[in-house]
């Protein structure tokens, strides 16, 4: 990582208190003219006129600021700049009064009532930042960094923008119960949210697989629910014993956190799931549980059954675990989960149901709407308000409870029709930890697509929403879940350059909103990206080489494709390509073997690393599992798995649909083919399926240890061939297992490969699969 990482610079001094604004009605949107097409601002200022000119920048410029909170902001704006690694601009002496330079002003003459809204006005002889409250002015700031960083960073461009946020809230949301971060690396994110204009830093800390908060009264919580022994290989250690994975954040680490977030105005929402995501609470103090068993601290992913009880002392415990959340976090909601809570433990308990019937309620729904009512009075009568997922509309809602629609918008829709408050968060849009591109460089997670111009393209007001109720829409938030981001380069291939196309949804009003333009500006901000050390995702800016062999004619038909749409060139030569080289328009004919190189191109620069490919036979007819498609028929949860080993390191990775082991290669041409060669490999079937455990296929096995069954023409023809799988794979991990081609099949047809049997704890995976010529 680079030594110019954001919180190393410096950047962003002194204490700023900052508390969620009230929602502030949207800005009007001017018309974007031609002037304004050359600036680079992410995301987009309300309104914008830009003209020609600049003011210079640079070592000699002065900063102004008169009153305390203006100065901190001055402060701020400087360290930005040394940490883009442009020339500092020296803060004059409070009182000292100076003509020119740039100018930060806490003024009470501004339009609107947003506490985020200023005014920046650049002309040849500086700069004027003017805004209401410090927040304004800090974001007033960015946007003037932006400016600066825009170009060459030796002069701001002249212009006059009036900006406010369309949203309040304009959240991120990270997972630090499933994958541990370090308070480096937290600050790193505030940071790069703050440059972002994103204010509601939403912190999950508590689930099945880690309790991450320390709880002085319950010191159990983080001293067993902080630490689980992951499974397979990478849960052993170098002496052959279990080795556990294990972190918390102490209360002095989560005040640190809070107050760098509070300088960057963002507030830190903590969330302690209840009254399911137990199984870590309930290993650490097993009287919490419905079944009075010991679980361990959970290994899997999944939905999870075990679920706090319903008796009273339980709910003492609640209660004096939010006493001291509140005493950590002064913002003004506390989130308490209530998502996937899978009543099967409470049907099944008698003790439950007596619970239930003495409360008088009608089932297990009201029971859990029961316990989130008594948290919200709780947290009430503490001054805090109570937020959570969209399963709280189940059983009823809380009078005043908050809503983070996730499942989709629908559960926002009816919760604002009722009156309530919502967030608009769903997964099919803002669920970063879902892959952006297909392409085989994508991390371990889900290959649901969100690409960019689906978070871009979100809109969080629901069109059947009343006008009058939409001032209940307070805005949106992405969210990463990390069951598969096991470090933070990981973490960062996620949110960027997602998170730009987020802010500009959260704070841009809809009018001016233009995919395409964003693309224009987004180059850009990934140069004030590598300036900042922030590694983002470089899969959308790569361009895929796909190719079908034409066997006959002795050619390979390429095509190439970039995510994003950018112009791609190329060459077969092996040679880089240059914004000179070939301009692709259309798939081409190359004899193998060819050495195809390509890159994706904006205003003549590539803005990745070529991509390489040698187009020979031995690739084109060898597929690895990501290049394959799964099965159409039985359940399908397709999910990218790496390996269990090494402990550290590099892991191999497998696309797999874990409710069908089963994968799929269209229209194969099996022509000359002698026999189709496939490489396995096995890893834990670290799953809990709750409800879902229906929806698991699996074929019978018909030996001992199973078999892989090859089709063609269909998934559910008669397999042409049964290789027996042995007890265990080989001593890295792998076997080839080789599948003889009748002489009745041949042509292209759909080849179709599964594995047999239920082999649980542990599954079957598809490396890749080779056609072997005659």
């Amino acid at each position: 990582m680079s030594n110019k990482m954001i919180h190393r610079a410096g950047l962003l001094a002194g204490l700023l208190a900052t508390a969620l604004p009230t929602m502030a009605q949207e800005p009007a949107a001017a018309p974007i003219s031609n002037a304004t097409q050359g600036l680079s601002l992410i995301p987009l200022p309300a309104q914008v006129e830009a003209r020609q000119g600049g003011y210079p920048l640079g070592a000699k410029t002065t900063v102004h600021a008169q009153d305390v909170a203006a100065r901190i902001v001055a402060q701020q704006f400087a360290a930005m700049l040394m940490a883009s690694g442009l020339s500092t601009p020296k803060l004059t002496p409070a009182g000292e009064s100076a003509s020119g330079g740039i100018r930060f002003a806490i003024t009470t003459d501004m339009p609107g009532d947003s506490p985020e809204r200023y005014r920046l006005s650049v002309n040849k002889d500086g700069a004027t930042v003017q805004a209401a409250d410090a927040r304004g002015l800090f974001y007033g700031a960015i946007t003037l960094w932006q400016l600066a960083t825009q170009s060459d960073g030796k002069s701001i461009p002249v212009v006059d923008i009036q900006d406010a946020p369309r949203f309040p809230w304009r959240g991120f949301m990270l997972d630090s119960a499933r994958h541990f971060q370090s308070l480096d690396e937290i600050k790193q994110i505030l940071d790069a949210m703050a440059l972002h204009k994103l204010n509601t830093f939403h912190w999950h800390l508590t689930d099945d697989q880690g309790w991450r908060i320390e709880i002085r009264k319950y010191p159990k919580l983080t001293e067993v629910g902080g630490c689980r022994v992951a499974a397979g290989e990478s849960g052993v250690g170098a002496d052959g014993q279990p080795e556990p994975y294990c972190g918390f954040y102490t209360q002095d680490q989560i005040r640190e956190i809070v107050k760098y977030a509070a300088d960057r105005h963002i507030t830190v929402l903590p969330e302690i799931d209840v009254p399911g995501h137990a199984q870590a609470a309930i290993a650490a103090y097993p009287e919490l549980g419905v079944l009075g068993s010991t679980p361990p601290v959970s290994n899997q992913w999944g939905v999870h059954s075990y679920l706090f009880n319903t008796g009273e002392s339980t709910m003492t415990f609640l209660e004096d675990v939010l006493t001291e959340v509140i005493a950590l976090f002064p913002g003004r909601y506390v989130h308490v989960g209530a998502d996937e809570a899978v009543k099967i433990q409470w049907e099944n308990s008698a003790r439950a149901q007596a619970r239930i019937r003495e409360l008088g309620l009608k089932n297990e729904f009201e029971m859990q709407s029961h316990i989130i009512k008594r948290l919200e009075k709780f947290l009430e009568a503490h001054d805090r308000r109570l937020i959570g997922w969209d399963e709280i509309l189940e059983g009823g809602l809380p009078p005043e409870a908050t809503v983070m629609s996730w499942r989709g918008t629908e559960g926002g829709l009816e919760a604002a029709t009722q009156g309530h408050d919502v967030v608009m968060t769903p997964k099919s849009h803002l669920y970063l930890d879902y892959h952006q591109t297909t392409s085989p460089n994508e991390p371990p997670g889900r290959p649901t697509q969100v690409p960019l111009e689906k978070v871009y393209g979100f809109e969080p007001v629901p069109e059947a929403l009343a006008p009058a109720l939409r001032h209940h829409i307070l805005g949106l938030q992405a969210n990463v879940w990390t069951e598969h981001t096991r470090y933070y380069a990981r973490l960062q291939h996620h949110l960027y350059p997602r998170l730009a196309a987020l802010a500009e949804v959260g704070w841009t009003p809809a009018a001016r909103r233009d995919y395409g333009d964003f693309l224009k500006r987004l180059p850009t901000q990934l140069r004030r990206y590598q300036s900042l050390g922030i590694a983002y995702a470089k899969t959308p800016f790569e361009v895929v080489v796909t190719a079908q062999e034409q066997r006959e004619a002795g050619l390979a038909r390429v095509t190439l494709a970039n995510p994003l749409n950018y112009e791609i060139r190329y060459t077969v030569d092996g040679s880089a390509p240059v914004a000179d080289s070939k301009l692709y328009a259309q798939p081409f004919t190359v004899t193998p073997p060819a050495q195809v190189r390509a890159a994706a191109f904006f205003d003549g620069k590539p803005l990745a690393d070529a991509t390489g490919q040698r187009v020979d036979r031995e690739w084109l007819l060898r597929r690895t599992s990501d290049a394959l498609a799964s099965c159409p028929e039985g359940g399908r949860l397709l999910l990218r798995l790496e390996d269990d080993g090494p402990r550290d390191g590099a892991r191999a990775m497998f696309n797999v649909t874990i409710f069908n082991p089963c994968w799929q290669w269209p229209q194969a041409d099996l022509a000359g083919v002698a026999k189709v060669q496939v490489r396995a490999g096995r890893i834990p079937y670290y799953f809990q399926l709750a409800h879902d455990e229906v929806n698991r296929k699996f074929e019978p096995a018909r030996s001992a240890h199973g078999e892989l069954l090859v089709r063609a023409g269909s998934c559910k023809a008669e397999p042409f061939a049964t290789v027996p799988l042995p007890a265990r794979p080989g001593a890295d991990g792998f076997v080839t297992l080789d599948a003889a081609l009748p002489a009745g099949v041949s042509g292209k047809q759909d080849l179709c490969l599964v594995f047999t049997g239920d082999t649980r704890p542990e599954m079957w995976v598809l490396d890749e699969v080779r056609l072997v010529p005659r």
